[in-house]
């Protein structure tokens, strides 16, 4: 049996575990027999991630859930071979998130972004379930928390359990966020609240899905949410900003007759 390298109690990080870089953070969280996966990340690391979980001694047959925190392709294209590999674990994800799947939107799923000549393998898939905000993921005597936390992505949701929150894209340690795009059903103003729901939780470590762990800081929140706010009414962000103030302010201006050389 391979030693089991836990990030906190009842909780392994797959990157951790394998002391390389897989891919996106791929969380297995585990109760006395039964255990679920948050994110699965790449297709061609699933064997290996599977292979993986083998070694540690988790019997494969126990995996009650597979989840997908959000829709985007580098979290969720290797479900598909998830679940043949693990054929008794449910594929659960937000509703938004299932109409995005189920129905292989591309653009909405990061899979096809023409100007930058990206397009990768994106897998038709089923969710078994559909989970929202007040739902839990019950592992025997474990129980985690949904919370729906839109605002990277339409149906992101994030995860409690107890003083830990697996926070999705939401922000990482070095204070960034998950990217901002129209096209991907980015909401600034959602994503400011999802910021501060995490900000005032209470939990004390945020589990992202990129990079590592960290603590909640409250700064480092604030300063995020303020950037946000920024951007909110910045034409920078086009049809993700709530407002432009530089045209109201031309209107004042070309109705009193103000020449710009003054």
């Amino acid at each position: 049996m391979l030693e089991r390298r836990e990030l906190f109690p009842n909780v392994i990080e797959l990157n951790f575990q394998a002391r390389r870089r897989l891919g996106c953070c791929v969380y297995l969280v585990y109760s006395s027999s039964e255990w679920l996966l948050l994110d699965i990340g790449y297709e061609d690391t699933v064997d290996d991630l599977i292979e993986l979980i083998r070694q540690m001694d988790f019997p494969l047959a126990n995996c009650r859930y597979l989840v997908a925190t959000h829709a985007d392709a580098d979290h969720v294209q290797g479900f598909r071979r998830a679940k043949e590999l693990l054929p008794n674990a449910q594929l659960v994800a937000h509703p938004h998130a299932q109409t995005i799947l189920e129905s292989n939107d591309r653009i909405a799923a990061f899979a096809e972004i023409p100007a930058q000549q990206i397009s990768i393998d994106l897998p038709e898939l089923k969710i078994d379930r559909a989970i929202d905000e007040g739902d839990t993921l019950k592992l025997d005597d474990l129980s985690l928390e949904v919370w729906h936390t839109p605002g990277h992505a339409v149906g992101q949701l994030s995860f409690r359990l107890g003083r830990l929150l697996f926070s999705g894209d939401n922000i990482f340690r070095d204070g960034c966020v998950g990217s901002i795009d129209a096209h991907h059903g980015s909401d600034l103003p959602a994503f400011i609240e999802s910021l501060k729901r995490i900000q005032g939780s209470g939990v004390e470590w945020l589990l992202p899905s990129h990079g590592p762990a960290f603590r909640n800081d409250r700064k480092l929140l604030q300063s995020a949410i303020d950037r946000l706010d920024r951007y909110q009414h910045m034409a920078d962000f086009g049809t993700c900003a709530v407002d432009w103030p530089l045209l109201d302010e031309w209107e004042s201006e070309l109705a009193r007759g103000i020449h710009p050389a003054g």
